[in-house]
């Protein structure tokens, strides 16, 4: 399978929590850009949640057709070194017009996707691509970033689900760890990768590259041991 080389890379407190409100506070954060452009990934990809907090307009995608559209299909708007890509499932985040954001957008969900969100997204000039009946087939959707958006490298920089489904479908590559210097330690907040069956075997690391900050920030960087 053609695929681009996928690094998740994230910021965490020493105990692996990764709740946005508190890793802004973190003595090192200021390091966390700098690491990621150091990755050389210029498509980068985040989860619906975190897009919703960060990236999306107010509000929800209401349609008045909710029949899906039932196929695999791709959307090019955009010839760009690299991507924001946003993982939405059933087509729901709202978005500014092309040209606001720093990188073009492009959109994967699945085939449960009403047509009526395509037209939306080309009404704002915004690439998409459509793969999976219910859910998106991350496979499938990193073969056509490869092969019809030219994405060689690309890094996930969003929340628990989405670093988890890469990590179930064997899709990544490389983890790329920034600690910063401090602990989150609430009851149930969100750690870098999580969810898995409680049976789910260990995966297997190699330590690539550790870096020291001023900060007291840490950078650890681990390949996937297939």
């Amino acid at each position: 399978m053609k695929k681009p080389y996928i690094v998740c890379h994230m910021m965490t407190s020493l105990d692996g929590r990764i709740d946005c409100a508190m890793t802004e506070q973190l003595p090192g954060v200021q390091e966390y850009y700098q690491t990621l452009e150091a990755l050389q990934a210029p498509t980068t990809i985040s989860g619906r949640v975190t897009a919703q907090l960060e990236m999306a307009l107010p509000g929800e995608f209401q349609t008045s057709d909710p029949t899906p559209v039932s196929k695999e299909a791709f959307s090019k708007k955009a010839d760009a070194p690299g991507y924001e890509v946003v993982v939405d499932t059933h087509g729901k985040l709202l978005w500014p017009g092309d040209g606001e954001q720093e990188k073009p957008l492009l959109i994967l969900t699945s085939e449960q996707v009403p047509q009526e969100y395509l037209s939306y997204l080309d009404g704002r000039n915004i690439s998409w691509i459509v793969t999976g009946k219910e859910q998106i087939d991350l496979a499938r959707a990193v073969e056509i970033l490869a092969a019809e958006f030219g994405v060689e490298r690309m890094a996930i920089v969003g929340g628990s689900a989405i670093n988890t489904s890469f990590l179930d479908a064997g899709l990544l590559d490389e983890v790329s760890i920034l600690i910063g210097a401090g602990i989150d330690g609430r009851d149930g907040m969100p750690a870098v990768f999580d969810g898995l069956p409680k049976a789910h075997s260990v995966i297997p690391l190699r330590l690539t590259d550790v870096q020291k900050f001023d900060s007291g920030a840490v950078w650890i960087k681990y390949r996937i041991q297939q």
